[in-house]
């Protein structure tokens, strides 16, 4: 559990004595980042409301909760907004394998831009402070070379739909705070792994826990990957931090891993040996395009990684978990998962 940082929650008065602590709106969170971010601020005793779109049963606990049916360029956020300090904004459209393209793209616009824009809107006029928002990597790209890095001083170039949608967010929150003086902070994480984690890391565990041998001995990228317990810090870290006003940052554990060495540490974390043979890296596109799967394979070979540099020195933040600590826990949570199935 995160021992949260009672300072970057609260503030001490010219008497010692510290102010009233922040009511704090959390957006999406009985999600993956939201219900480990929910359950961190309310073990610290914490004044959250929490905003989901689904059953509140799905909730660790916490008695306010509210439960709104979309979130888009005409939700009514009348019930989520009175006496919030700080808006916390994590939810998203996210990509669905079945729904048409056309469909998917509209709704990125829909949820991601206009959704988030109307959120701001209205909390800036029930006088919410600040802002924060969880945008993504992708606003900066789709990949870097193995020897550079993003930072937040680079020219946005969202490469997809979903990208695009998260990047203008952003011109438009930083529009707003202009205008009405909210403070905005936005983070833009690459990929976050932990307990309960779904998607492209999910498969991978699949797939390294059933000892398949694997052609990916050959690739030689680095990515820069988060553990969920280190985001959450970091959000923490933002709500109250002075510093972190008008800010953009991006994040990560601060150890970059090529996908030969997550494999080998995903497999020695479930007490196995990883079984990895070498493929010509054209092979493994050649075989994606054949497939329909370019962009997975462009995930396991290609390289992304991000400068956290800025974070640490504006906000004082180092990550409070290494990168085994972070894949031990979210392996320990996986194989208690599967042998819950068995």
């Amino acid at each position: 559990m995160i021992a949260i940082d009672s300072q970057s929650l609260s503030k001490a008065d010219s008497n010692g004595l510290p102010e009233k602590r922040p009511r704090v709106l959390v957006t999406g969170a009985n999600g993956f980042i939201g219900r480990r971010f929910c359950q961190c601020l309310l073990d610290s005793g914490q004044s959250l409301r929490q905003v989901v779109r689904s059953s509140p049963s799905a909730l660790a606990h916490g008695e306010d909760i509210v439960r709104i049916e979309d979130i888009g360029p005409k939700t009514n956020w009348a019930a989520a907004l009175p006496s919030v300090d700080v808006v916390v904004h994590l939810a998203a459209h996210v990509h669905q394998m079945a729904a048409p393209k056309k469909e998917v793209d509209c709704r990125y616009w829909e949820v991601n831009t206009l959704g988030t824009e109307r959120l701001a809107e209205e909390a800036a006029k029930a006088g919410v402070k600040r802002f924060v928002y969880l945008s993504s990597i992708k606003v900066n790209g789709e990949q870097t070379e193995a020897d550079a890095q993003f930072t937040e001083e680079q020219a946005p170039q969202p490469r997809d739909p979903y990208g695009v949608s998260k990047g203008e967010a952003e011109n438009r929150l930083r529009s707003l705070s202009f205008v009405s003086g909210m403070e905005v902070v936005i983070i833009r994480p690459p990929l976050v792994y932990g307990p309960g984690v779904s998607a492209n890391f999910a498969r991978l565990l699949r797939m390294v826990g059933s000892g398949l041998p694997l052609p990916l001995a050959s690739v030689r990228n680095r990515r820069s990957l988060i553990f969920l317990d280190n985001l959450v810090d970091f959000i923490v870290c933002c709500l109250r931090h002075p510093a972190a006003s008008g800010q953009t940052f991006l994040v990560s554990d601060g150890e970059d891993l090529s996908t030969p060495d997550l494999i080998r540490k995903l497999a020695g974390a479930m007490d196995r040996s990883a079984r990895l043979w070498s493929c010509p890296l054209s092979l493994l596109r050649a075989a994606g395009w054949l497939l329909g799967r370019s962009a997975v394979i462009d995930r396991l070979t290609g390289s992304l990684r991000v400068d956290s540099s800025k974070a640490q020195a504006l906000l004082g933040w180092r990550p409070p978990y290494t990168v085994a600590q972070g894949i031990q826990a979210t392996v320990d949570a996986y194989l208690r998962q599967q042998h819950g199935h068995d």
